[in-house]
């Protein structure tokens, strides 16, 4: 490490050949793979041209979410039902808008992942002859799915840190992300290191600023948590989209992100065995009065009614598809619509289902086969949920008493909330941005379309990593730069940022809490699981003027330790823009409802018609989704001078590669490197 003087602030300089930025179960696995390939070929001080750089190791979704069973989507492993990359591939292009290659790609390095991450010690379960068994997850025509309980990407992270502790590679923690640092114009333009901020080194004369500069840049800093009000992302889960987007990245498929059922008060999906426990649903006024069984008038029976609750189990993302004809996702609209009445919705694992005065009373034996039949299998009959849920899944229960909930004495409330992307930002198949030498992995990258199974981005995640770290190590090598050609440029962005930050101590401008409320707020409101194209143009406006505020005036710190979240509010600001550019985008060329997001439309299909627009009174109506689109990507690209910031063009999916070379020639490209050729 080095210090410089810039702009009257001590930065201190780090220089590597790779730093990951993210400490995620996709980081922590790259810095692994990255080690192992660089020492293979011969790099002997390898762990010393390697750094993780995060805002906290213990942050993020890896480390702070999950769900009833946390899923691992992989290549079937049952020795009795065969499973191959090719049909994997194919589930995870079924959606449409998803690109072949990195389908297949995710479906050949699957199983190699998830064997390494037993090897690193992640408890996936296995029967006396060791099968990893597997189990049916949504979107999944095959049992794909398998568990190693709700705390599965937690200890998929603790394994792979604890390798990447043994490698001796340096990990900088508490290191917030303030600014890519990039260098060259047009096709020359590169990402040549990241500015942070250490908080704890933030003082009345510093920013605690850092540089970590890099040949390569690979970032796994998780999806855009904090752009949402109504969310189970974790609450340490930020994103640096912003800042992606402002140096330059192309992102792809950001429209689509997924949305279901969650607990609010911890942040938690209930799906898997929650649902499959048959728990009662209930509604209450604001202050947890006056409740209600606000799901029977919609249902024709109680057994049509509890089924539904059942399959929200492994149709736990809101899916418009699964809305008419009293299909699961009716449920979601349901408790949206209490929501937005300003109920407040409530899961009782104490008590079954209840019904109306025109419905037999709840009864396992009457579900329909699907439900029957699977509880019959677990030998969940229990009398109470709570019983079926402990006989079950016992882990469930544990995790909510954890976090000072017992779901013996109280009921858990819910809402449907945000809780993947799907998109991200544009990769190859080697995972590599549209700026070369820059990786996206883990949730950043966009490398599923509309749909996909339960689990498969941890997955992807790990592939991800596999493949950004194969590349770096072949293709690009171990070098550490100096950019001493580059030094003007660099210093030119280093003393803007001190310039701004310094702006702030008298900012005219907003707090960043006010900033971030309103974002979350209009992103929910206007970018979430329900859209319609004028609220949608409105809401882009308001984002767009928002960022402009931001830009002209800064952002009003509450003393010089919040210029972190000050930082944050700005990208953040950026991205909800972003966000909503493509959202419009995609609503005019006439998409649909489509994934995990409904788009209202007053000429569309009816809901229900006691379902209705709490602002009109009138059955809210729905646009079914344009197929023709599943052939095509949305791509974003930030621009400043464009007229809402933002370039959208659509792509052609690239398809899945179908040659076949015979051995010899194989491992001759092998040899040679030229796999490494695009």
């Amino acid at each position: 490490m080095k210090t410089r003087k810039i702009a009257r602030q001590t930065v201190a300089v780090h220089n590597y050949s790779t730093i990951i930025v993210g400490s995620g179960a996709a980081g922590m696995n790259c810095a692994v793979h990255l080690y192992e390939f660089m020492t293979r070929k011969g790099v002997k001080d390898a762990q010393k041209r390697i750094a993780v750089v995060t805002a906290g190791l213990k942050l993020g979704a890896s480390r702070m979410s999950g769900s009833d069973k946390q899923t691992y989507y992989k290549q079937g492993t049952s020795p009795e039902i065969p499973d191959c990359a090719e049909q994997f591939a194919k589930t995870l292009l079924a959606g449409g808008c998803c690109h072949g290659d990195l389908a297949l790609a995710e479906g050949i390095g699957s199983l190699r992942e998830f064997a390494h991450l037993v090897q690193a010690g992640v408890p996936f379960p296995t029967d006396a002859m060791g099968t990893f068994i597997g189990y049916k997850t949504d979107h999944d025509p095959a049992e794909r799915a398998t568990s190693a309980g709700p705390k599965t990407s937690k200890f998929m992270s603790e394994c792979l840190q604890r390798q990447v502790q043994a490698y001796g590679i340096e990990i900088f923690d508490q290191q917030e992300a303030a600014h890519l640092l990039t260098v060259g114009q047009g096709k020359a333009r590169r990402i040549a290191g990241l500015v942070t901020v250490q908080k704890s080194k933030v003082t009345a004369s510093s920013w605690g600023l850092s540089v970590f500069l890099a040949e390569n840049i690979v970032l796994a800093a998780g999806g855009p948590g904090a752009l949402y009000k109504t969310s189970v992302y974790p609450e340490g889960q930020i994103g640096i989209h912003g800042l992606a987007f402002q140096a330059g990245l192309a992102a792809e498929n950001v429209t689509e992100s997924q949305f279901g059922l969650a607990s609010t008060k911890f942040r938690w999906n209930v799906s898997g065995t929650y649902m499959q426990a048959l728990p009662r649903l209930f509604s209450t006024d604001a202050a947890g009065r006056d409740e209600r069984e606000f799901l029977t008038d919609f249902f024709p029976t109680m057994s049509k009614m509890a089924t539904d609750i059942f399959l929200k189990g492994y149709q736990w993302p809101f899916d418009p598809q699964r809305i008419e004809n009293h299909q699961s996702s009716l449920i979601d609209v349901l408790v949206f619509n209490e929501t937005q009445k300003g109920r407040r919705v409530f899961m009782d694992f104490r008590k079954n289902p209840i019904g109306n005065a025109s419905m037999k009373p709840f009864d396992i034996k009457d579900l329909e086969p699907e439900a029957y039949d699977y509880l019959a299998k677990a030998g969940a009959f229990q009398k109470a949920p709570i019983q079926r849920l402990a006989h079950m899944n016992p882990l469930a229960i544990d995790i909510y008493k954890e976090h000072g909930i017992d779901l013996y004495k109280e009921p858990l409330e819910i809402a449907v909330c945000a809780q993947h992307n799907n998109g991200g930002f544009a990769i190859d198949r080697w995972w590599e941005s549209s700026i070369p030498h820059t990786f996206v992995i883990g949730e950043m990258a966009g490398s599923h379309g509309v749909k996909r199974p339960g689990g498969s981005a941890l997955n992807a995640g790990q592939t991800g990593g596999l493949r950004a770290a194969e590349y770096i190590a072949n293709a690009y090598g171990a070098n550490v730069p100096a950019y001493a050609k580059q030094q003007k440029e660099i210093d030119g962005q280093l003393t803007s940022l001190v310039t701004k930050l310094n702006g702030w101590k008298k900012s005219s401008g907003p707090a960043a809490k006010t900033v971030i409320e309103e974002i979350q707020n209009r992103m929910t409101t206007s970018g979430g699981h329900i859209r319609e194209m004028a609220d949608a143009t409105k809401a882009l406006k308001e984002a767009m003027a928002l960022y402009e505020a931001i830009r002209a005036n800064g952002v009003k710190l509450a003393g010089r330790k919040s210029v972190v979240r000050a930082i944050q509010a700005e990208h953040l600001a950026l991205a909800s823009v972003g966000y909503l550019k493509a959202v419009v985008e995609l609503l005019r060329q006439g998409s649909g409802s489509r994934g995990s997001h409904l788009v209202l439309a007053a000429d569309g299909l009816e809901i229900h018609k006691d379902v209705v627009d709490q602002a009109t009174g009138k059955p809210l109506r729905f646009k079914p989704e344009n197929v023709e689109l599943r052939k095509s990507i949305l791509r974003i690209e930030f621009d400043p001078k464009a007229k809402d910031l933002f370039t959208c063009v659509t792509v052609t999916p690239r398809p899945a590669p179908t040659e076949r070379k015979a051995f010899e020639p194989a491992w001759q490209d092998y040899r040679e490197g030229k796999i490494y050729d695009l």
